[in-house]
């Protein structure tokens, strides 16, 4: 079964919407002991975060963290440009963004689960950084203009996403010319589930 193809019903969608919604509400609360990886510090020294913009952020932010990898490593982000983070979570990874762009760019991070970005402005409000805005929005239908961002990020993300391809056209929408995707995920290296419902019942694991 190729899951970049499959064609889920509307019963579906809402199955893994309710899923996501469950799993990462709690997520919003702490991260720990929710996944089979490394959180919160751990997980951003384990990959490779810059030790200098951990020092800048509060250790209730870092605390949040609960990425599967690390997008900054795939490219450089200059002081001033535009970044969009697809599937903010919490926010670490736009506040990291941020630091990086200084006060004369912008960061603006979406996320679907509406605890999470609660959770992502009380992190902005430990902060004193002024460049950011998060939305509430799915992947597959951003909220900005085309050619309105010089990066976009995502950080274990599109794995969740139920249409996969109008999400990667989504990101290269809003890139202008010359813009990078750096995007961090899980792959699937086993057989993909045998059918449409054992995968559905576990999209969010």
């Amino acid at each position: 079964m190729n899951i970049m193809n499959t064609r889920l019903s509307s019963e579906d969608r809402e199955r893994i919407r309710q899923s996501l919604q469950q799993k990462y509400s709690k997520v919003a609360e702490s991260p720990e002991g929710k996944f089979r990886y490394p959180v919160g510090r751990s997980g951003l020294e384990g990959q490779k975060y810059d030790p200098e913009i951990l020092k800048a952020l509060p250790e209730e932010v870092l605390s949040a963290y609960c990425g599967v990898g690390n997008p900054f490593l795939l490219g450089p982000v200059h002081e001033g440009e535009s970044v969009l983070d697809i599937g903010c979570g919490a926010g670490v990874d736009t506040l990291v963004a941020a630091l990086m762009v200084g006060p004369q760019g912008r960061v603006a991070g979406v996320d679907v689960i509406p605890e999470m970005l609660r959770r992502a402005r009380e992190n902005l409000a430990r902060t004193t950084i002024e460049n950011v805005e998060f939305q509430e929005a799915s992947a597959e239908n951003l909220p900005y203009p085309g050619e309105s961002f010089d990066i976009v990020i995502s950080n274990g993300a599109f794995n969740l996403v139920t249409d996969k391809m109008s999400a990667l056209s989504e990101a290269f929408r809003v890139l202008k010319p010359g813009g990078r995707f750096m995007m961090a995920d899980q792959v699937l290296v086993s057989d993909a589930p045998v059918d449409t419902r054992s995968m559905v019942e576990s999209w969010a694991r």
